[in-house]
C-alpha cells in the first residue's frame, strides 16, 4: 500500500477528461466491477475486504489492472499501466507515481453509479477502504474518506428537484456536491479541511460534472449572508471527547455541532428550500429525546426528524474506537481512550446516542405566522427503500394539505389508495372475521398500520370516484352504524392514513 503523505500535493485535474475516457473504455464502472469480480467478491470489497478481489484480478486486462491500482492499491508494472491509462498525463498530473518500473496510485478512485445510470468516480485518500473491516487504518487528522454508508444514505433521502442554488456543507470527497450538480444551477461546497475541497474538485472533474464553488471554513462561516434552495450535510457528527479526526469529530461539546448546524440552517434557506442532514444526538437522563430535537428546529421551518438507530454509550464508544483503528494499537492506550469517552458521557448525563435524518423546509406561511409549523419526530428503525427523496418531498406536501383542510372539508375530499399498499388480515385460522387488518406499504418508508373494519372498508374503496363522506355513509348503511357518528369519529383516522401516505388526495373541487 502506498505511503503517500497527506501533506503531498493532490493530483491536478488538467487531463481528467482523458483519464475518464480511459476508465470508461476499460469498463472501470460499478457494473463493470460487478461483472469482473462476481457478487461475493464485489460485496466483500464493499466491506473493505480485499482477498476475494485480489483472487479475481490475476489477469492482465486493463480492467484488472485498474482494480489492482486504484481499488486494491497495489503496484502494477508500468507496461500494464500504460495499456490501461494515458500514462504520461496521469503521471504528470499526479494520479499515479512510478518507482523502479512499477506504478502506484496516489489516490483512491472508486466507481460510483449515479441514480440515472451515470458512471461517476469518487476520489479520496488511499488506505481508507482497504485492509480489512477493522477501521479505516489511518489516524491522520485531515484524512478524506470516500464512499460510505452515511454518504449514500444522505444522497438517497435528498429531495431532487431542479433548484438554482445548492450548498454541500462539509463536502469531504464531494459525493453530495456531485449529486447536487445534476439538478442545481450553482453548487457551493465547503469544508474546514482544504484537502477535502481538492478531492471534491477531482471527484467532479473525473465524473464529468460541472465545477462547484469551493470555500474553506467551518459550518456557515464561508457563506455568510448567502441563502440556498437546498442545503445538504453529512457533518462530523460523532460525539467524542475532543476532535482527533476532522472527518468525523465535531470538535464541540456533546451534540452541539449538529444542533448548531440545524438551528443556523433556517435563515440560510430560501422560501420553500430544504435542508437535509445526518446527525447524532444525545439521550440525556431526565429529558425526552424528542423534546431535545424539537428545540433544535429553527423558526420559520417545518421539520421531519427520523431516528434510525440508538446505541448505548458503550456500543457507541466501541464503534468509533474501532472506526479509527484504536483497538489494533497499544491495549492500555485503548483503555484510556475508552475511559475518556465514558467520562465525557457521564459528565453530560448521556445514557445513549441516537442517529438519524433531519429534514427542514422553510415555509413562508410559518414565517408569517399564518400556520403553525409541522414538526414530526419519530423513531423508525425498520428497513426502507431508497431513494427516498420523493417520499420526503411528499411528506411535506401532505402536511400542507392536512393543515389546509379541517374535518368538514376532509370529508368532502376524494382519495385514492396509494398503489404500493397491500392489505393483510390477521386472525385465527378458520375464524369468520379477522382480529385486525393491517395496511402495509411495499415502497418508500414501508410503513404498516392497523385499521378497524371501517378503516379497512374505507381504504379498500378509495378510487377517487366518491367523496370520503359519501363512502362513510355507504359503510354506515352496510354495517348498520349511525353515519353521523361515523362522520364524527373517522376524520382523525383519515388524517393519519393521509399523513403516512396510505391515502392520496385525488383532486379538489368535486362535489361532496
Amino acid at each position: 500500500m502506498s505511503t503517500t503523505s497527506l501533506t503531498a500535493a493532490l493530483p491536478a485535474p488538467a487531463h481528467a477528461a482523458r483519464l475518464r475516457e480511459a476508465l470508461l473504455a476499460a469498463d472501470f464502472t460499478a457494473d463493470g466491477l460487478l461483472e469482473l469480480l462476481g457478487a461475493p467478491a464485489y460485496a466483500a470489497l464493499a466491506r473493505s475486504e480485499t482477498v476475494p478481489a485480489l483472487r479475481a484480478t490475476r489477469g492482465d486486462s486493463p480492467l484488472e489492472t485498474l482494480v489492482r491500482l486504484f481499488l486494491l492499491q497495489g503496484a502494477v508494472p508500468a507496461e500494464r499501466a500504460g495499456a490501461a491509462l494515458p500514462l504520461k498525463e496521469a503521471l504528470a498530473d499526479g494520479w499515479i507515481e512510478e518507482s523502479d518500473g512499477e506504478i502506484r496510485a496516489t489516490v483512491d478512485v472508486r466507481p460510483y453509479g449515479g441514480p440515472e445510470g451515470q458512471d461517476w468516480f469518487i476520489v479520496s485518500d488511499l488506505g481508507c477502504a482497504v485492509g480489512g473491516a477493522g477501521g479505516i487504518g489511518k489516524k491522520d487528522e485531515g484524512v478524506v474518506l470516500g464512499v460510505g454508508g452515511a454518504s449514500t444514505t444522505l444522497a438517497g433521502i435528498t429531495v431532487r428537484t431542479p433548484v438554482s442554488s445548492a450548498l454541500d456543507l462539509g463536502t469531504g470527497s464531494g459525493i453530495q456536491a456531485l449529486h447536487a450538480a445534476q439538478h442545481a444551477t450553482l453548487v457551493t461546497a465547503t469544508d474546514l479541511n482544504p484537502r477535502a475541497l481538492g478531492f471534491t474538485r477531482l471527484t467532479l472533474a473525473l465524473s464529468g460534472a460541472r465545477e462547484a464553488e469551493l470555500l474553506q471554513g467551518s459550518l456557515f462561516e464561508p457563506v455568510d449572508g448567502d441563502t440556498y434552495d437546498l442545503i445538504v450535510s453529512n457533518p462530523p457528527f460523532v460525539i467524542s471527547p475532543g476532535a482527533r479526526l476532522i472527518y468525523r469529530d465535531g470538535g464541540m461539546g456533546g451534540d452541539d455541532l449538529c444542533r448548531t448546524l440545524v438551528q443556523e440552517a433556517g435563515e440560510r434557506l430560501n422560501d420553500g428550500g430544504y435542508a437535509q442532514f445526518l446527525a447524532n444526538w444525545q439521550h440525556v437522563e431526565g429529558e425526552e429525546w424528542q423534546d431535545r430535537l424539537r428545540s433544535w428546529v429553527p423558526r420559520g421551518c417545518d421539520a421531519w426528524i427520523v431516528q434510525r438507530e440508538v446505541q448505548d454509550i458503550t456500543q457507541y464508544a466501541e464503534l468509533w474506537l474501532r472506526d479509527s483503528g484504536d483497538h489494533r494499537e497499544d491495549p492500555q492506550r485503548y483503555v484510556e481512550r475508552y475511559d475518556a469517552w465514558l467520562d465525557e458521557f457521564e459528565a453530560r448525563g448521556t445514557k445513549a446516542v441516537g442517529f438519524g435524518w433531519i429534514t427542514l423546509r422553510r415555509n413562508p406561511a410559518v414565517v408569517s405566522g399564518a400556520v403553525e409549523p409541522s414538526i414530526v419526530i419519530e423513531e423508525w428503525p425498520h428497513p426502507v427503500e431508497q431513494p427516498l427523496g420523493d417520499t420526503v418531498r411528499a411528506h411535506f406536501e401532505r402536511q400542507d394539505y392536512l393543515r389546509a383542510h379541517d374535518d368538514a372539508s376532509l370529508l368532502a375530499e376524494h382519495f385514492i389508495l396509494a398503489p404500493e399498499v397491500v392489505q393483510e388480515q390477521v386472525g385465527l385460522p378458520g375464524a369468520e372475521d379477522p382480529e385486525h387488518v393491517v395496511l402495509r406499504q411495499n415502497r418508500g418508508m414501508r410503513r404498516a398500520t392497523k385499521v378497524d373494519h371501517v378503516g379497512a372498508g374505507f381504504a379498500g374503496v378509495c378510487d377517487g370516484s366518491l367523496s370520503a363522506g359519501r363512502i362513510l355513509d355507504a359503510i354506515g348503511q352496510l354495517t348498520g352504524e349511525d353515519p353521523v357518528l361515523l362522520r364524527d369519529r373517522t376524520p382523525q383516522a383519515i388524517r393519519l392514513l393521509v399523513e403516512e401516505g396510505f391515502l392520496l388526495p385525488a383532486g379538489e373541487g368535486r362535489e361532496g
